[in-house]
Order: structure tokens, then C-alpha cells, then sequence
């Protein structure tokens, strides 16, 4: 099979209703017996992808994103945001972001952000003025940043498939995400600017502000924790994922005491659910990757970018826009899975520095959770505001095209990306 019937194929399974693990693996047993190639590879392939020692932090981080969530702190976080930003103009849009920014460092994940922060802030904001629109705009724009700041499952699933370090990942992801977070603020302080913006404050919880900078203190200390324990030696990043669970634990359980039994075991059950999904489609995206380079299809379509050998920054701008392309279609992990193997050789011969290259490709990647007909992000905070995507999505372009500026900021200015690890190093 040619690489256009490959992804022919692929994406009419999306289309008509099929698990993308299922699409997946589907799509390449389909084109492994179109080759005529051993079927016992198929099996193979599937069970030796999730035989890797980096993906075991994965579950680790979900599970611990739940049991903070789970434990009543994500309230603590918007109360103390929102304290923080109540004196200026458009102060909850900016406590939304502030918030985003603190619970990136316990989720991990784009759609927990959504879905924790878009509860109060889609339903909450609107109370003091704002509209609909704007507030589920801002929640799904700023919940870009979860994927970005350590720690990140999907930086994970990216170390697995580059062999990179995780730690420099989580290192080199600090400040991208930081600047996701001002495209946003400069896109809601034009807004404020031009049609204004009422001051205000959200109460997700009534705590004296002692209080609440103890709380967010302890939470915002998990990352911290993270990176300074793997970048001092003391254990690795997976060792330091079973760390941040007893740890979180712990706070919510006896410090907090806002997490009961029954909570955690519920925090169990939805840790495996995501992580037995999040595992399907790396297995499934392992056989189809490994389909289409046995079969050269990703040789043919690594011919393409050679127009683009000769400069770095072009190279990472044609990356930039097959993967806000490939976003209308491909959620970010399925992208890690069979775009990175196609495009990180060609970046290593171009001598460009892998933590820029995995920044740019993550935080381009990422912008599909806000763009149909994939994006979960959008969808999530469609159902909870109820409002029709259509809405949506023009509420949201303004912090689309701010995010692509700040990603072409990255590819511009590497030093932007590669200044912490190569300080860690």
C-alpha cells in the first residue's frame, strides 16, 4: 500500500466512528497483509512498544493528577488566583490562566485542565459579566499549558519514541509553557483594552488567605519536587512519579483531609481507565508506525522536506504547519507516535537542538485539542458551558493565532528553549 492509502484508510476508520487505537492498529495489520509481510509481527510490535521503562512514569503522573484533583485542591488553586488578579480589569480571565499555570504542575494533561478549571471558571465567570463564549475560550486556551509544564504525560510518550531524557524535557518546558500563558494574558488584556473587562473575583472556597498560600504552597512544591530531586540524581524521573503519588496522597489525606477512601479508589479506576487507553493507542500507533517504515512509506514522505534542508528555522515553521494541519485529525499523542519518527531524523541531520525541536513539535502538536473536529478540549468545554462548537471555535482563534506566535517566538529564538537545560547540564 502506497503511504496516501495508509493514511487513506486510517482516517476514513476516524471518521466513521473507530477508537483511534483501533484505527490504529487496524490500519497496519491492513497494510502489513497488503505487503504480504508475517502477520506474527502485528502481536509483536504491540506488546514490545509498551515493553519500555519510561512509559511506567505515565501512569504514576495520571494517578497522582487524579488524587490532587480528587482531593478538593483544584477549588484552593482558583480561590488563590483568583485573590491574586481580583483588582484588575478582566481579573477572573486572568486567574483562569494564573490557575492553569498551577495546576499544569499536578495534571499533566490538557483535558483535566478543561474539565477541572472550566466546572467553575465557564459557569462562574459568566456571573460577573463575561460572556459564554469568552470564558470557555480562555479555560480551553490556557489549558494548553497542562501538556507543557512539568510534569507531562505526553513529554513522556515523547522520551519513549525520541530516547531523550524525560528530566530535560520537563526542564526545557518551564518556559514555553510560561509563554503559552502570556499569549493568552496579551490576548486578554487587549480585550479588556478594547471592550473592557469587569473586575472581580471567583470563590471556589472560603479560606483565610494564610490558608490558602499554605495549600498552594504544598501543591506547587509536587513539581519542584519533581524536577530538583531527578535533576539532583536522587531518583529517576519514573522513581519520582511514584514519589509525587504517596506524596499527594498524603496531602490530601491527612494534611488537607479532604480525600476519603472511596475517593481514592475512585481516583484508581479513572488512573486506569486513562492509562489503559493512553496504552492501546501506543501500541496501535507502534504497529502502524513500524508498518510504514518496513514498507519505506516514511522514506517517501521524508523526500518532501528535503526543499527545506538547508534552513533550520524553515524546517521547524513546514513542522509547525503539517502539525496544525495534521491537528484537525490527529490528537497530540497519536502525532508523537507517527509524525516524530518521520521528522526527528531529519531534524538531527539539520543539527537542530532536540529540546527545541521537542518543544516545537509538542506545543504545535497541543493546539489540536483546540481545533474540530478532534478537539477534545473544545468539545469538553462546549458540554460544560452549553454552547455549539461553531461559538466556540471563533471565541477561541484570537488565543490560537497568540499561541502560534509565541511557538514561532520558539523557533526563532532557540536559546528561548535550550537556556534551562543547558543550564541544568
Amino acid at each position: 500500500m502506497s503511504p496516501a492509502a495508509i493514511f487513506s484508510a486510517f482516517f476514513f476508520l476516524v471518521l466513521i466512528g473507530s477508537p483511534i487505537a483501533v484505527a490504529l492498529g487496524l490500519t497496519g495489520a491492513s497494510a502489513a497483509w497488503f505487503a504480504h509481510l508475517p502477520m506474527v509481527i502485528i502481536p509483536t510490535r504491540f506488546f514490545s512498544s509498551l515493553d519500555n521503562f519510561s512509559l511506567l512514569a505515565a501512569p504514576f503522573y495520571i494517578f497522582a493528577g487524579e488524587v490532587m484533583n480528587r482531593g478538593g485542591i483544584t477549588e484552593t488553586l482558583i480561590t488563590f488566583a483568583a485573590k491574586i488578579t481580583r483588582f484588575v480589569a478582566g481579573g477572573a480571565a486572568y486567574a483562569n490562566i494564573l490557575a492553569s499555570v498551577l495546576f499544569a504542575g499536578i495534571s499533566g494533561t490538557a483535558i483535566a485542565d478543561t474539565a477541572a478549571l472550566g466546572k467553575i471558571f465557564i459557569n462562574g465567570m459568566p456571573k460577573q459579566g463575561y460572556t459564554k463564549e469568552f470564558s470557555a475560550a480562555v479555560t480551553v486556551a490556557s489549558s494548553m499549558i497542562g501538556p507543557i509544564i512539568p510534569p507531562s504525560v505526553i513529554m513522556i510518550v515523547y522520551a519513549s519514541v525520541a530516547q531523550v531524557s524525560i528530566i530535560k524535557l520537563f526542564v526545557a518546558g518551564i518556559v514555553p509553557g510560561l509563554m503559552l500563558g502570556g499569549a493568552c494574558a496579551v490576548i486578554v488584556l487587549i480585550t479588556a483594552l478594547t471592550k473592557g473587562l469587569p473586575k472581580g473575583e471567583i470563590k471556589a472556597v472560603d479560606k483565610s488567605d494564610k490558608q490558602l498560600v499554605f495549600e498552594t504552597a504544598l501543591v506547587f512544591s509536587i513539581p519542584m519536587f519533581i524536577v530538583f530531586g531527578t535533576l539532583s540524581g536522587v531518583f529517576t524521573a519514573t522513581e519520582a512519579g511514584g514519589i509525587a503519588c504517596v506524596y499527594a496522597l498524603v496531602i490530601g489525606r491527612f494534611v488537607l483531609k479532604t480525600l476519603s477512601g472511596r475517593s481514592v479508589l475512585a481516583c484508581m479506576r479513572a488512573s486506569m481507565r486513562t492509562t489503559a487507553s493512553l496504552y492501546l493507542v501506543i501500541a496501535g500507533a507502534s504497529v502502524l508506525s513500524y508498518i510504514l517504515t518496513v514498507t519505506g512509506a516514511i522514506s517517501s514522505v521524508r523526500s518532501l522536506t528535503v526543499l527545506f534542508s538547508d534552513s533550520q528555522t524553515i524546517f521547524l515553521f513546514f513542522v509547525l504547519g503539517i502539525l496544525l494541519i495534521a491537528g484537525f485529525f490527529l490528537e497530540p499523542g497519536v502525532q508523537v507516535l507517527l509524525l516524530a519518527p518521520i521528522f526527528l531524523p531529519i531534524s538531527r541531520g539539520l543539527g537542530i537542538d532536540e529540546m527545541q525541536f521537542a518543544m516545537v513539535f509538542l506545543l504545535s502538536g497541543t493546539m489540536s485539542l483546540m481545533t474540530p473536529p478532534v478537539g477534545i478540549c473544545l468539545f469538553v468545554a462546549a458540554q460544560i458551558g452549553e454552547i455549539s462548537i461553531g461559538r466556540m471555535f471563533w471565541a477561541i482563534l484570537p488565543f490560537l493565532a497568540a499561541q502560534i506566535v509565541a511557538i514561532s517566538f520558539l523557533i526563532i529564538w532557540p536559546d528561548l528553549v535550550t537556556f534551562l537545560p543547558n543550564l541544568v547540564n
